[in-house]
C-alpha cells in the first residue's frame, strides 16, 4: 500500500492546527460501561479484528505531522480501550514520530484509558515518552461502579484506583476524566473532594453523559450499549435521553457546587478544565474547549482501519470523510463537507441562543446536544441549556474578578482572598 503524499498545493480551507483522536482498537474494550455508546460502533465494521495495521499507523503518524502548521503536533489515542493494542504498538508509534518529525516540531502524546492493563513497564514507557494520560474514573467506589463494569458485570473501581496509584508511584503525568450521569450528578462535592483529597489529582475534566435516542429505541438504549444482539448502532438522532443521562438542571447545580468550593480554596492548585476554559472566555480569548468554540470541525476521529470521521461524537455513516490510505489527511480535513460541518455550529444557532447574554461563553455548546426546542418553539436548543445558563450566570462575578486580576498581571488565585474578605464583612 502506497501512503498518500501531502498535496503539492496546500488546500485553501486547511486549518493551521487540528486534532485527531485515533482509535487503534476501534470500539473494542475490556470494560462494559453501560453508558458507553461507542461500544455499538463495532456494527460499522462487522468483519474487523479491531486492530490498527502497521500501514494505517504509519499513515496516521506521517500525515498528522505533515498536516500541521504549528510547531506542536498532538498524537492522541482513545477507544474503546487503546492499551488493548499492547505496548509494542505504541513503541512503534514513537519510532514513527521520530522518523517523520521535522526539525522544530514538538510532539505531544495523549492517551485516554481505563487503566486496567497498566503495569510498571507501561508506566515507565508513558513517563519516559512524556505521555499525558487521561484516566477514566467517575468518583468514589459506589458512584464509579454504578455504570462502569467489566465484561462479566463486575465492578471496576479497584482496578482504576490501582492504576492511579501506579502512575503516581512511577511519576506518570495524568488527569482524571469523570463522566457525570444520573448516578453521580447529585453528589458534586463528594466527587470533587474524592479526586482532590483521595486521588490527589490536580487536573480534572467533567463530561456530561447525554445519550440521545429516538422514542422507538429508548427501551433498548436504557438497557445499555453492551454486546447484546438487539443493540442498535448509536447515532445522533432523537429528542429523548436514556435514564442514565445527566439531568439538565442538576448538571448546572453540579458545576455550581464544585465551582463555589474551587473558587474559594483551590484556584491555582486544582485545574478543572471547564473552569479554565470559561475563564478564557471572560478574558475575551478563544475557548480552549471545542464545545464552547464558535465553530468546530477541527477535532476529528480516526478509526482503526484509517476511516476518518468529522468528530469523535459523530462516528457514523453520515459523517464519514474518507480513508487516509486513499486520500491525505489534510485533504479530508479541508474538504467542504468537513468545513461545512464546522460552520454549521454557528450558522444553525437558534435566535434564542444568538440573543443570550452568555453566548460568548457557551456558543450553544456541542452540536450533538442540540435537540431541544427553544421557548418559542425553534429547534436546535442545547439539551443542557438551562444548566449551563445557571452556571454561567452564577460564576459571572468571580470570573470578572479573576479576569481583571490577570489583565493587571496579578495571579487569578488572589480571587480567594477577595471573596474571603467580602464574606467576613457580611
Amino acid at each position: 500500500m502506497i501512503i498518500p503524499e501531502s498535496p503539492e498545493s496546500w488546500p485553501t480551507n486547511a486549518p493551521s492546527y487540528f486534532h485527531v483522536m485515533a482509535k487503534p482498537a476501534g470500539s473494542r474494550c475490556n470494560f462494559n460501561c453501560k453508558y458507553c455508546f461507542f461500544l455499538s460502533k463495532n456494527k460499522l465494521y462487522p468483519e474487523s479484528n479491531f486492530r490498527m495495521a502497521d500501514d494505517v499507523l504509519e499513515a496516521y503518524i506521517k500525515q498528522v505531522i505533515e498536516s500541521q502548521r504549528s510547531p506542536e503536533v498532538t498524537i492522541a489515542w482513545q477507544g474503546g480501550e487503546p492499551t488493548l493494542m499492547g505496548l509494542d504498538f505504541f513503541q512503534r508509534s514513537i519510532e514513527l514520530v521520530r522518523k517523520y518529525a521535522r526539525p522544530g516540531i514538538t510532539p505531544n502524546f495523549i492517551i485516554q484509558t481505563n487503566g486496567a492493563l497498566l503495569d510498571k513497564e507501561w508506566c515507565n514507557f508513558l513517563r519516559n515518552n512524556r505521555f499525558l494520560v487521561g484516566l477514566s474514573m467517575d468518583g468514589p467506589r459506589e458512584l464509579h461502579d454504578a455504570y462502569r463494569r467489566d465484561k462479566g458485570g463486575s465492578p471496576t473501581f479497584d482496578r482504576v484506583m490501582r492504576a492511579a496509584r501506579l502512575m503516581q508511584r512511577y511519576h506518570v503525568d495524568f488527569n482524571i476524566l469523570c463522566t457525570v450521569h444520573a448516578a453521580n450528578v447529585q453528589h458534586p462535592l463528594e466527587v470533587y473532594r474524592f479526586f482532590r483529597d483521595v486521588i490527589k489529582t490536580q487536573f480534572i475534566q467533567f463530561i456530561p453523559i447525554v445519550e440521545r435516542v429516538t422514542p422507538e429505541l429508548l427501551d433498548i438504549a436504557n438497557k445499555g450499549w453492551d454486546e447484546r444482539q438487539d443493540r442498535p448502532l448509536y447515532t445522533q438522532q432523537g429528542d429523548m435521553v436514556t435514564d442514565r443521562s445527566v439531568n439538565l438542571d442538576l448538571w448546572g447545580k453540579f458545576l455550581i457546587a464544585i465551582f463555589d468550593e474551587w473558587v474559594r480554596r483551590d484556584v491555582g492548585k486544582v485545574f478543572v478544565q471547564i473552569f479554565e476554559s470559561t475563564l478564557a472566555s471572560w478574558m475575551g480569548l478563544p475557548a480552549s474547549l471545542c464545545i464552547f468554540a464558535e465553530t468546530c470541525g477541527d477535532g476529528l476521529a480516526l478509526e482503526h482501519n484509517g476511516d476518518l470521521y468529522s468528530c469523535d461524537h459523530f462516528v457514523e455513516p453520515n459523517y464519514y470523510l474518507g480513508n487516509i490510505l486513499h486520500k491525505h489527511l489534510i485533504d479530508l480535513v479541508a474538504s467542504e463537507d468537513q468545513r461545512a460541518f464546522g460552520r454549521a455550529k454557528s450558522e444553525c444557532l437558534p435566535r434564542y441562543c444568538c440573543e443570550c447574554d452568555v453566548r460568548f461563553a457557551c456558543n450553544g455548546e456541542c452540536p450533538r446536544n442540540r435537540f431541544s426546542l427553544t421557548p418559542d418553539g425553534e429547534p436546535g436548543l442545547n439539551y443542557l441549556c438551562s444548566g449551563y445558563k445557571a452556571f454561567f450566570n452564577h460564576i459571572d462575578r468571580p470570573m470578572r474578578i479573576m479576569a481583571d486580576l490577570l489583565r493587571r498581571r496579578h495571579y487569578a488565585n488572589e480571587v480567594m482572598q477577595i471573596l474571603a474578605a467580602e464574606e467576613r464583612q457580611l
